[in-house]
Parts: structure tokens; C-alpha cells; sequence
């Protein structure tokens, strides 16, 4: 059973809200991109996607684009991004009844092999466009968020996956807050996306402080998932 990443799929049913102003990159993604996922991902396998998965406002609206991810291959597992503002709570996500789909939020999801935790992280602190009159008390919540998903942990012998959604590293290979917490705790592998266009000029894909950090943006990818473990 493989393990993939494929964060930030931006999905639309109603084609109003196209990721082509992003540039060319993004020139009939979705197609290319459930393409690619079928042609690699099988039902056993394991796709994680750390947000920005539908551009929906209300959960009715992107249950249309939930369903499109539950008939394609695999189990999925979900952590909430910045602009899932139809994500308000897992209860009313659970009434939608989907097959095959995990959401992630203030808990974990224990394979055979695996212990998946995370939370959507925030703008770091060492960013031009972080505030500390707004970010602040959002960029502490999540950090409470994440405690709250390795303490939900029963087995911590397995060998643990987190995902964030913003990245818990910086350009110049330092840890954030988020990134710290990982350290301490022996985390290994880090999935994250968030990064778009001229941010991709951000991204940390390679190991750092002995974490193996995995940008899976959709467009980084080439909106073709990523084998992350066998």
C-alpha cells in the first residue's frame, strides 16, 4: 500500500472560480490532474491532501466536489487549508456519508504501518505579512490544534506522518514554530503545500534537521501525486 501526497487540487464543479490566473502552469488542471491520479493511485492506496481542496463557501456546495475525490482511487485523508471556509466542522462533514475519506481535525488516522497527524498551520511569524494584532491568536491556535492531534496518538511506536497545510519551515531552511514542535517530538516525514506561482520561490523539498520536508502544492507537482512511502 503506497502513501502519495497532492495538496492544494483547488477544485471548482461550477467553473467559476479557475486557478488559470495563476498562469499557464494551471491550464486545464483538473483534468490532468484526475488523469494522473488514476492512472497511479490504486484503491488500496493512500492519497493525503493538506488543503485548499474545493473553492466551495458552504459544505452542500462542495459535497460536488468531495464526490468527484471519493470515485477516484484510494483512501483519502484531508486536513483543511485556508480557503476551505466550507470545512466548519467534522460532524456535518460526516453526514455527507463519504466512502474512503478521512478529515483530520484535532485527531489521527492510524494505518497499518502509519500514524497521520496535523493541523493547517499559519502565516509564520517571520513573514512581511504576518500582524500580530490578527495572526497571532490564530498562529497559537493551530499550534494548540496540532498538540491536540499528536495527543489523540495511541500507538506512537508506528512511525508518524504530518501534514500542515502553510509550510512549518522557512526559505532559508529555519524551523517555525511548527516545524520546532515536529523536531521534538522525532517527527520525520512533513507534508505541506500553500505554495503558489511566485511563492514556489519558497519552497523547502528536501530534509532538514534530519525532517524530511515534502512540498505537494498540485502545481509544484505537476499535478501528478507524490510517492511519499511504499
Amino acid at each position: 500500500r503506497m502513501i502519495y501526497g497532492l495538496s492544494d487540487l483547488h477544485l471548482d464543479y461550477t467553473g467559476d472560480k479557475s486557478m488559470e490566473v495563476f498562469g499557464s502552469a494551471w491550464e486545464n488542471y483538473e483534468e490532468r490532474m484526475f488523469k494522473s491520479w488514476k492512472e497511479i493511485v490504486k484503491d488500496d492506496d493512500y492519497v493525503v491532501v493538506p488543503g485548499d481542496i474545493s473553492w466551495a463557501l458552504k459544505i452542500d456546495e462542495a459535497y460536488n466536489d468531495l464526490k468527484r475525490i471519493e470515485s477516484l482511487p484510494g483512501k483519502k485523508i484531508f486536513l483543511k487549508g485556508n480557503h476551505d471556509l466550507w470545512w466548519s466542522s467534522l460532524n456535518k462533514i460526516k453526514e455527507l456519508n463519504l466512502k474512503n475519506m478521512f478529515f483530520l481535525q484535532n485527531n489521527s488516522f492510524e494505518t497499518e504501518k502509519y500514524v497521520f497527524i496535523g493541523t493547517r498551520g499559519w502565516v509564520s511569524p517571520k513573514s512581511s505579512e504576518f500582524s500580530e494584532d490578527t495572526d497571532r491568536k490564530i498562529y497559537n491556535r493551530e499550534l494548540m490544534r496540532l498538540k491536540l492531534s499528536y495527543d489523540s496518538v495511541k500507538n506512537k511506536e508506528k512511525e508518524i506522518i504530518c501534514l500542515f497545510h502553510y509550510p512549518p519551515v522557512e526559505k532559508n531552511r529555519t524551523l517555525n514554530d511548527f516545524g520546532l514542535f515536529v523536531k521534538e517530538h522525532n517527527i520525520k516525514i512533513v507534508l505541506y503545500g500553500h505554495l503558489h506561482a511566485y511563492s514556489l520561490n519558497n519552497v523547502v523539498d528536501e530534509v532538514v534537521d534530519g525532517i524530511e520536508f515534502h512540498c505537494i502544492s498540485a502545481d509544484y507537482l505537476k499535478f501528478i501525486p507524490r510517492l511519499i512511502r511504499r
